[in-house]
C-alpha cells in the first residue's frame, strides 16, 4: 500500500524528494535555499520554506532546532522509499562481478551465503548479511558418518536446500568404516526426504520401543542419528563487513550496541526472520522494529529461495542514511541470483 498521503501536491512531493536526496548525499539539515538552488525546483526560497514547514506539520520531516534546516522522519524516509526515490539500476560492472563469484563459489549452500555476504558489504560499503536456514527444520537428502580418530565420527547431513552441516559425535566404542558406510546407507535410502527432527524422533520412538529387537548395526546407527541429527532448529546468521560500522558515525553507546548485536545475533536473526514472508525488498528503520529505534541502523532486506520455499534472506545493515536508491536493487539482484544459484546445485 501506498504511503503517499492524499493531502501532499506535485509540488510537495517534489520538495520532499530533493529535500531526502540532499539529505542523503550530505547528511547535513537541508535548507530552503540549498533546495532553491537546485535547477530542478523552479521556486523561490520563501515557497520552498513554507512548503517544507507544512511538510514538518505533516510528519515527514523534522527540524533538529530553530535556525537549523529540515531532516526526514521515519515516514518521510518510507514515502520517498516506497513512492518518490528513482531506484538506480546495478551496474553491468557489478552484474558481472556477482554472476562471476556466484558461479565460481563453492556448491554448498554455506559456501554460496559467505559469498553473498561478502559481495553485499563490499558493493553496498555496509555489514552484509544472510540469514540462513534452520537445518534442525531442513528436508534431509542424504547423511555420511566419517570415521576419525578413535570414537570421533562425523556426521554430514546434507539438506535438500544445498545446505550441509558438520557435528562431531563421540561413540561408546570405535566404529568401523564399513560399518559407518552400511549405516549412512541405510539411513539415506530410508530417511531422505524427511525433515531431521521428524527423522531423529522417529530413530528415538523405535529405540525405546521394547517390542522392536534390534541388531547391532541398527543400535548403532539410531545412536548415530541420535546425536549427529541433534542440530538446532533457530536459523543462523553469516555476517562480513562489520568494519565498516566505524564509518558510519554513530555515538559511541550505539557503536558498542551494533557489535553486540553482531555478537549476540539472536536479535538481528529474529528480526530478519520476522521479514521473510515481505513481497521483495523491503526496508525497516526507526519505530518499524525496537531493534532499528534502540540502535538507530536502518535494514534492506530480501528473502531468498532454495528448493521450493524461501529459505531465508539477504540485508544491508547500515545507517539509517543510506543511499537507499542504490541498496534497495542491488539487495534485490543478490536476492535473486543467490536463488539461482542455489537452485543450480539442486
Amino acid at each position: 500500500m501506498s504511503r503517499v498521503n492524499d493531502q501532499l501536491s506535485d509540488r510537495d512531493r517534489e520538495i520532499l524528494r530533493e529535500v531526502i536526496q540532499t539529505y542523503l548525499s550530505s547528511g547535513e539539515p537541508v535548507s530552503s535555499r540549498r533546495v532553491a538552488k537546485d535547477r530542478q525546483v523552479q521556486l523561490s526560497a520563501a515557497t520552498i520554506r513554507n512548503v517544507m514547514a507544512d511538510l514538518e506539520d505533516m510528519g515527514y520531516l523534522r527540524q533538529p532546532h530553530v535556525s537549523a534546516g529540515r531532516l526526514p522522519t521515519e515516514a518521510g524516509f518510507h514515502l520517498f522509499i516506497d513512492d518518490l526515490m528513482s531506484a538506480e539500476v546495478v551496474s553491468d560492472d557489478d552484474r558481472r562481478l556477482i554472476d562471476d563469484r556466484l558461479t565460481t563459489a563453492g556448491g554448498t549452500g554455506q559456501e554460496l551465503t559467505e559469498e553473498t555476504s561478502r559481495l553485499l558489504s563490499q558493493l553496498s560499503h555496509h555489514v552484509g548479511v544472510v540469514l540462513t536456514p534452520a537445518l534442525g527444520s531442513a528436508v534431509m537428502k542424504a547423511i555420511e558418518f566419517v570415521p576419525l580418530s578413535g570414537r570421533k565420527v562425523l556426521c554430514v547431513v546434507v539438506a535438500e536446500t544445498g545446505f550441509v552441516e558438520n557435528k562431531l559425535v563421540v561413540t561408546d566404542e570405535p566404529i568401523p568404516r564399513e560399518d559407518l558406510v552400511r549405516i549412512s546407507n541405510y539411513l539415506t535410502e530410508n530417511y531422505s526426504g524427511r525433515t531431521l527432527f521428524e527423522i531423529r524422533e522417529e530413530l528415538l520412538r523405535l529405540m525405546s520401543d521394547e517390542r522392536v529387537r534390534l541388531d547391532e548395526l541398527l543400535r548403532q546407527a539410531i545412536e548415530l542419528a541420535r546425536d549427529g541429527m541433534n542440530i538446532g532448529h533457530a536459523p543462523s546468521l553469516v555476517v562480513d563487513g562489520t568494519h565498516s560500522l566505524f564509518d558510519a558515525g554513530p555515538g559511541m553507546s550505539r557503536l558498542e550496541g551494533m557489535f553486540q548485536m553482531f555478537a549476540e545475533r539472536a536479535r538481528l536473526a529474529g528480526l530478519l526472520n520476522r521479514c521473510l514472508d515481505a513481497d521483495g525488498v523491503r526496508v525497516v528503520l526507526g519505530q518499524d522494529s525496537r531493534l532499528t529505534e534502540e540502535l538507530g541502523f536502518g535494514l534492506v532486506v530480501r528473502s531468498y529461495k532454495a528448493g521450493d520455499g524461501v529459505a531465508g534472506s539477504v540485508a544491508v545493515v547500515g545507517p539509517a542514511r543510506m543511499e537507499y536508491p542504490r541498496m534497495v536493487p542491488l539487495v534485490n539482484y543478490l536476492g535473486e541470483r543467490l536463488s539461482e544459484a542455489l537452485a543450480r546445485r539442486l
